[in-house]
């Protein structure tokens, strides 16, 4: 029997890499999407070329997307990412609507390739400023995709897997150990230096580190 596919949205960051070992630990063929929306962090799209090699994906899209176009975030336009410490509430690096935007494309290739399930990965515990982070979104998104599509209507139901949503990124970085996910390939630095280093200080250095900290482990990218 052949294994299904799936289409896994992948940045090359810590999280994206993770869900993408599981689910090919799982069983799945993977076809990994990744969006180039003219980010800030734009190295992280070499990252995730890398990753999607070592983890032998079917096909690798890179998709642009330029949302620098909108602008709104720390990401997509010119708003300093903040440093030395996670910001309460939304934080300024939200990028308006990019998870209902990176889903509603992967499940445009999902439907078109056969595939009905998507892999993304979202947090809502590190992240839970993110308001398309919650459970909630995920469950609207799921419900829409299969009143919305072809395949869903002829009954073939759609699942937006989030395998990292409860986890803490200490438990994410102890799981992407075991599933053996490249994590020496990512790259989560939201404000690289000018020769191409992270600058350690933004929210995504700062998780990061407390989660390989929290895991006992070293960082195999640093």
């Amino acid at each position: 029997m052949t294994a299904p596919l799936a289409v896994v949205l992948l940045s090359g960051g810590l999280d994206s890499t993770t869900v993408a070992a599981m689910a090919k630990a799982a069983g799945f063929r993977l076809l990994a999407l990744t969006i180039d929306y003219n980010q800030r962090h734009r190295i992280e799209l070499d990252h995730a070329a890398r990753v999607a090699a070592a983890l032998e994906t079917e096909r690798h899209i890179v998709l642009p997307l330029d949302l620098r176009g909108f602008g709104g975030s720390a990401l997509t336009a010119d708003i300093a990412v903040p440093k030395g410490g996670v910001e309460p509430g939304i934080p300024v690096t939200y990028v308006p609507a990019r998870n209902t935007i990176f889903l509603s494309v992967a499940l445009g290739w999902a439907e078109a390739a056969g595939a009905r399930d998507l892999f993304i990965g979202v947090n809502a515990l590190d992240y839970s400023g993110y308001p398309d982070c919650r459970p909630e979104f995920i469950g609207a998104f799921e419900a829409m995709a299969n009143t919305a599509t072809k395949a869903g209507v002829e009954g073939g139901k759609f699942r937006v897997h989030t395998p990292l949503a409860a986890m803490t990124k200490a438990d994410i970085v102890r799981t992407a150990t075991n599933v053996g996910a490249p994590l020496e390939l990512t790259w989560s630095c939201y404000d690289p230096t000018p020769d191409g280093r992270p600058c350690g200080e933004c929210d995504s250095c700062r998780l990061r580190a407390k989660g390989f900290d929290e895991a006992g482990l070293a960082d195999p990218a640093l």
